[in-house]
């Protein structure tokens, strides 16, 4: 196996001095994640420092470090360690030949992406490369772009934001060939004044990096197509538009459930017709198929090798991931993990999704309150309960508490077998749902990542609750 770095190009790449000549196979900047042969980046953060565990990861198995002071072992000496973790993912993607496709969105942008991969890796032969889990900000990025290998075919890159001017950054790093924005919802609209369209322009920053000759994927159907468009066309060659409704440059004109729970899909793209099966269930899955295959068509990959890999996507932890648990009271249960984040948009299509299948046992709802969502918090909160009644759950448990609205707006209307709890963390929930699971009851647990929803799923999975 060739290396991924030697010490020489890393030094080259960041301005730094080395200690010894080696070479790596990977790149890491937690200690706890170094393998054998890894390169380990010593960054200093608000409440952490990395050279305080230099020594943790040559014994896990580095073979060199970046740091900004002297240390035992082998190592490129730089001025700032972010700085030259930045410079390393630059050279990343000038040494490369490979089409980069970047993919941001309100949501759905970690399936999309690692669907994407699949699609891609398959036709290339295991040439592909993505970010890994949802490294997706100004360390997540740079790190995803340092660890892909010179003779990458295709890179995928996830980028995400919190505020305007985030994405123009990681954008011009990426350098994508083709730029999708999967949805505009509100997330993190606490902080845009200007509510959904200052999300949408901040999402549209993605374009700005876009190679000369780039294409932009952006939704059809979304109420900021416009916007989008407007400034897509500023940065890109192509735009091309997924969505349901006629206009749509990749379009589903026909849609219906598959056996197992997906979707059948019949898409038009130009004069092209394609049929294909997508194992995710739900209409958001459609939608991110379609953006899936225009962004296959303006890479030039293979569309076989996409409706493959579509038929073959299996869920993704705190994604959809479904686990079939053993009950200490005897007796199985269906867990569907989406705890890793929500919004009003995710929220709405995962209660959709939900509401279908049939199921011989309960619908139980472990939901979480949806952060980030400024003084319009208790509105969004309160139209959630429209889509829990709709969902035909039979149980609920609600926490944290911004979901007060939405405890306060179901008492409404819930019917009178339906039993509603608030709990005021993940542990009292866990609690909770230990208590009542029973054979063949289904349980979907989503709320936002920093109340640690994933903690009880962990649990009810290990059986150590």
């Amino acid at each position: 196996m060739s290396a991924l770095w030697t010490s020489a190009a890393i030094a080259e790449a960041t301005d730094g001095k080395p200690s010894a000549a080696f070479t790596v196979q990977g790149v890491a900047f937690d200690s706890r994640e170094i393998g054998p042969g890894d390169l380990f980046v010593a960054l200093k953060g608000e409440h952490s420092d990395g050279h305080l565990h230099v020594d943790q990861a040559f014994a896990s198995g580095a073979s060199g470090a970046i740091v900004s002071q002297p240390v035992e072992g082998p190592h490129i000496l730089v001025a700032d360690t972010a700085k030259a973790l930045d410079a390393l993912a630059a050279a990343s993607r000038s040494r490369t030949d490979a089409k980069i496709v970047g993919v941001t969105g309100s949501a759905g942008k970690t399936g999309t992406k690692e669907a994407l991969f699949a699609a891609l890796d398959r036709c290339s032969f295991g040439k592909a490369h993505r970010s890994v889990k949802s490294y997706n900000n100004h360390v997540g990025v740079p790190l995803s772009l340092s660890r892909m290998a010179a003779d990458t075919q295709y890179g995928i890159f996830e980028m995400g934001m919190n505020h305007a001017h985030e994405l123009s950054a990681l954008t011009r790093l990426v350098r994508p060939h083709a730029a999708i924005i999967t949805t505009i919802a509100p997330a993190h609209i606490g902080n845009f004044a200007t509510g959904e369209a200052g999300i949408a322009d901040a999402k549209a920053e993605i374009f700005e990096g876009l190679m000369p000759g780039g294409t932009a994927v952006i939704p059809h159907d979304s109420p900021h197509f416009s916007r989008l468009r407007k400034k897509a066309e500023r940065y890109a060659a192509h735009v091309l538009s997924f969505g349901f409704e006629a206009g749509a440059d990749v379009r589903a004109v026909d849609v219906v459930s598959a056996p197992g729970g997906g979707s059948l899909v019949t898409a038009r793209l130009g004069d092209q017709s394609l049929c294909f099966t997508i194992a995710e269930a739900g209409q958001h899955w459609v939608s991110n198929a379609l953006a899936i295959l225009a962004a296959v068509r303006a890479v030039g990959g293979d569309f076989a090798s996409a409706g493959l890999a579509l038929a073959e996507m299996s869920g993704i932890d705190g994604r959809g991931r479904r686990h079939l648990i053993s009950l200490k009271s005897g007796g199985k249960a269906m867990v569907i993990d989406e705890s890793y984040n929500a919004n009003p948009a995710s929220m709405k299509a995962t209660l959709q999704q939900f509401s279908g299948g049939q199921n011989a046992g309960r619908k139980i709802l472990l939901l979480g309150a949806m952060g980030e969502l400024g003084e319009q918090s208790a509105q969004y909160h309160a139209a959630l309960a429209d889509d829990i009644l709709a969902s035909g759950a039979e149980v609920i448990i609600l926490v944290g508490d911004d979901m007060t609205h939405t405890a306060a707006k179901l008492e409404q209307g819930l019917d009178r077998g339906v039993k509603m709890t608030h709990a005021n963390n993940a542990s009292e929930a866990l609690t909770e749902v230990a208590k009542l699971l029973s054979d063949g009851d289904r349980l979907l647990v989503k709320g936002s990542n920093y109340l640690g929803l994933s903690s009880a799923v962990s649990a009810l999975v290990s059986g150590e609750y």
